[in-house]
Order: C-alpha cells, then sequence, then structure tokens
C-alpha cells in the first residue's frame, strides 16, 4: 500500500552533519508482536495507510522511510543527571530514525527507545522492556487527553527477548517503541558542545533551532538571536511545567537530558500521578532527596534552564541571558492560570487574583488530601457544577466550611454554555478516568501473568472518551 500524499518527509537533522549524531544500526528482534499503532496520528504525518506489513517493515525493522534519513542516528549529548554533571551519556538505547512535516506544517521526530545498543550504552543491552513500552503508552496518553505538550507513542512491538532488570521482577518481556515528537533536541545537546568549547557548533545548533522551531527570529542575528530563542525555551519549558502541576503529574527525572528546546514533555520512566496533592510525592524511588518531587518541579525546570544559559554563554552575554531567564516566573504564572482554568472550564479575569484564587486552591487541596482528579471532574464549569459536586464521593469535603472559599471563587469564574458541556457522557459519572500507580500495576499484571490486554485497552479508551469531553 502506498505512503499517504501528505507524507511529507524532512531529514533536516541529518543535515547538521557529523558532530551531533553517530550512525548506527538497529537491532534485529526474534519477534515482532504489534501491540500499539497510534493511527490518529499516523494519518497526521501521512503514515495511516501502510499496511500491517509495512508497518512491522518501518517501526520494528526500522527500513528507510522512504526519502528519509540514510541511517538511524544516536545523538550526542551530556546533562546534568540528579544535578551532577555526566559527560559519558547520549543516545544509549534509541535512535532519531526519520523525520517529516505534519498536516499542519511542522516538523516532527520519529525516535525510538529500546531499539538496541549504540555508543552510548554504556554497560546496558539497548533495550526496553515491555512493561517500560507499556507504561510509556499510557503516560503519553493520559498527558495528551489532559491537555500536556506531550510526545505521542506512535509504535510499540513486543520483541520476544528475555531481559534482566534490577526493578523488575525478571526474565520479563522486551519491546521497541517509537515515539513521534517535535524535537530530540535536548538542553543537554548544547552542554555538550559548550564543555567541548565549541562555540561554532553551537551557532549552528541554534540556527538549526531557530529556523526548525521558532523561524520568527530569523531576521535576528549574532547574540540577539542567541537569546530570542534561549526565552523562546524558556517559556515553551515554563508552560509545560505549570501543564504538570495541573495535571497532577510527576515526570520523576528532570535532567537536563530530559528536557527539550520546544518544551514538550518526553521520556517517561518512573512517572507518577498523584493521587492527592502532595508537594513531596516523588516518582522515582532513586530520588531519596525529593529533588524532582511534585511541587519541586518549577524549581527543577528552572535549574535546568539556568544551565542551558550557562552553555549558551559561550556565543552570548551573560546579561542578555539573564535578562531572558528571568521570563521564567511570569511565563510559568501564566501557563499555571491557563492549564488550571482550562480543565476546570473557567473564565480568567485579574491575573493577581486569578493566581491568589489558585494558591487557595492548591492549599485546600494539600490540607484536605481531596481526590486529586475527583475534585477537577466535580466543578468543571465552576458553579455549574454545584449539584453534581453534591452528589461526589467527596461530598463531605466540599461541605467543609474550608471549602467555601474555594466554592466562591470557583462561581465567580464560571462561564457560559456549561450546559452543553457538562451534558457529555463523561460527566455524567460519578468518578474521573485516572491513572495512579495502582492501576498500572493491575493492568500490567493481567498482561504479564496471563497476557490479557483487555484492561490495557479498555483504559485506553477510557482515555480518549477523557480527551473527547475535554476537547
Amino acid at each position: 500500500m502506498p505512503i499517504a500524499p501528505n507524507y511529507q518527509p524532512d531529514p533536516a537533522f541529518e543535515r547538521l552533519g557529523a558532530e551531533f549524531a553517530d550512525p548506527v544500526a538497529p537491532a534485529r528482534f526474534p519477534q515482532h508482536v504489534l501491540r500499539r499503532r497510534n493511527q490518529v496520528w499516523a494519518a497526521h504525518v501521512g503514515l495511516d495507510t501502510l499496511s500491517d506489513a509495512e508497518w512491522e517493515a518501518y517501526f520494528a525493522r526500522f527500513e528507510q522511510l522512504p526519502g528519509n534519513m540514510n541511517a538511524p542516528l544516536a545523538m550526542r549529548y551530556h546533562g546534568h543527571q540528579f544535578r551532577t554533571y555526566n559527560p559519558e551519556i547520549g543516545d544509549g538505547r534509541g535512535f532519531l530514525y526519520a523525520q517529516l512535516r505534519d498536516d499542519r506544517g511542522r516538523l516532527l521526530d520519529l525516535g525510538t527507545k529500546g531499539s538496541g545498543q549504540t555508543p552510548y550504552s554504556r554497560f546496558g543491552d539497548g533495550r526496553l522492556t515491555l512493561k517500560g513500552g507499556v507504561r510509556e503508552v499510557l503516560a503519553a496518553e493520559m498527558l495528551d487527553a489532559l491537555g500536556v505538550y506531550t510526545s505521542k507513542a506512535f509504535s510499540l512491538f513486543e520483541t520476544g527477548e528475555a531481559l534482566t532488570r534490577g526493578d523488575e521482577p525478571s526474565p520479563t518481556r522486551s519491546s521497541v517503541l517509537v515515539r513521534l515528537q517535535h524535537s530530540h533536541i535536548r538542553f543537554g545537546t548544547f552542554q555538550r558542545l559548550a564543555f567541548f568549547e565549541r562555540p561554532d557548533l553551537i551557532h549552528q545548533l541554534i540556527e538549526h533551532v531557530s529556523s526548525c522551531y521558532y523561524p520568527k527570529h530569523l531576521d535576528l542575528a549574532g547574540e540577539a538571536r542567541v537569546a530570542a530563542v534561549f526565552g523562546e525555551i524558556i517559556e515553551a519549558n515554563a508552560r509545560l511545567c505549570a501543564s504538570w502541576m495541573a495535571a497532577g503529574f510527576v515526570h520523576g527525572v528532570l535532567n537536563t537530558d530530559n528536557l527539550n528546546v520546544t518544551g514538550e514533555s518526553f521520556d517517561y520512566g518512573p512517572w507518577r500521578f498523584n493521587p492527592t496533592s502532595q508537594p513531596d510525592f516523588t516518582a522515582a524511588y532513586f530520588d531519596e532527596s525529593g529533588l524532582y518531587a511534585f511541587g519541586r518541579q518549577p524549581e527543577a525546570v528552572s535549574w535546568a534552564l539556568a544551565q542551558l544559559g550557562s552553555a549558551l554563554s559561550l556565543v552570548c552575554g551573560a546579561s542578555l541571558l539573564e535578562a531572558e531567564l528571568i521570563r521564567f516566573a511570569p511565563a510559568y504564572q501564566q501557563g499555571l492560570r491557563h492549564s488550571m482554568f482550562d480543565r476546570l472550564n473557567l473564565v480568567a479575569g485579574d491575573f493577581d487574583a486569578d493566581l491568589r484564587f489558585l494558591q487557595t486552591v492548591f492549599d485546600w487541596l494539600t490540607a484536605s488530601q481531596a481526590g486529586y482528579d475527583q475534585f477537577f471532574h466535580d466543578w468543571s464549569c465552576g458553579g455549574g457544577s454545584v449539584d453534581r459536586a453534591k452528589a461526589s464521593p467527596q461530598a463531605a469535603l466540599y461541605a467543609d466550611e474550608t471549602f467555601l472559599p474555594i466554592r466562591e471563587g470557583l462561581e465567580a469564574r464560571t462561564g457560559d454554555g456549561n450546559a452543553e458541556f457538562l451534558s457529555r457522557p463523561y460527566f455524567q459519572r460519578p468518578t474521573p478516568t485516572t491513572m495512579v500507580i495502582d492501576e498500572v500495576e493491575t493492568l500490567w499484571a493481567a498482561i504479564a501473568e496471563r497476557d490479557d490486554w483487555s484492561l490495557f485497552e479498555a483504559k485506553l479508551r477510557q482515555i480518549d472518551e477523557l480527551r473527547d469531553a475535554l476537547r
């Protein structure tokens, strides 16, 4: 079956040259059992017409897509990992495989996870467990439904190998994931170039980032362009962090190699969704100091952006970069209001008053330990949901006098058109779709113990219902 007419290959990163990545060969797997095919996003990039055999060829054996990259590329980067600089990293179990334009004209990457060893694998086998692949799909789908700018889990194949892992019962099943995202250029990509004192390559990469992702700054030159692009990256990542907070999401590992230039959430390892508001809630068992806890995510992203600024100081004056860096706080505040109000379907008013209201909401959620997703489900459309909230499983919390300022704030920000919005079938349910860790473990147990994928498929359908309701 031919590729659709709207398939638009554009291998722009390959044109940067040999200083930025290494050609690698994909692993050969004993099996290719398709577990997830993202047909919605395949249609956006002109790959929806592929036959099953073609899908397997391109996304399990990694044959070259027509007109695309000549070879998979393991990208080079360094990074701060839990604030310790590590020059020994890079794409260790994945590669950039193709780039193409979507139906909005945006440049997107097809990148892998679990596709085999690279020069940066160190002592790793370059593989991904099937549980890890399932968790990537679940995280990306849930975040997308909640309005977070996230990578898309494009394809998942089970690959028939037995893997040994210290944090999973072993041997465990294997998989290879393909994700679709706007960019795989990390903060650590720039840090590596600064480490080797290559201002020439930093300028080249800034030119690439500006051309591909922030073209409105192409009329600027020299330090002015560097500063302008840095400012865009700051605002994009501030908005991303704000959307995580509204979603109750804990990424888990906010190292500088896990944050990118387009402010897109990606690389889901030990993630968690908060069951209740817990500022000190961590996702990674190895985050012993709570560095990347839920409530510290804004601090972590801001710190990582400062490290990017330090790398860019080889080609731009510190005063220009510092002037951009102070944009983080207001961009985060604006992003938080947008994400919280969007999830609650509220109307914005005075900015400072809205921020005070949101602080009151977070304080109450933490003090009451109300269900995080249940609160948003009960009070979508603010005052339009009073009767629904009275029937909630946690209605008693809303009847407490401590909730009165929240209710008044919700009612004051209630918009029009609520009846149609709340008439959607999803809002007739007493409880929302959630993705807490116990649910993830339950559906994984069904797969691991009896190869039962029904709970996984049911959860994806529930997420689709959530996405459709909030759209």
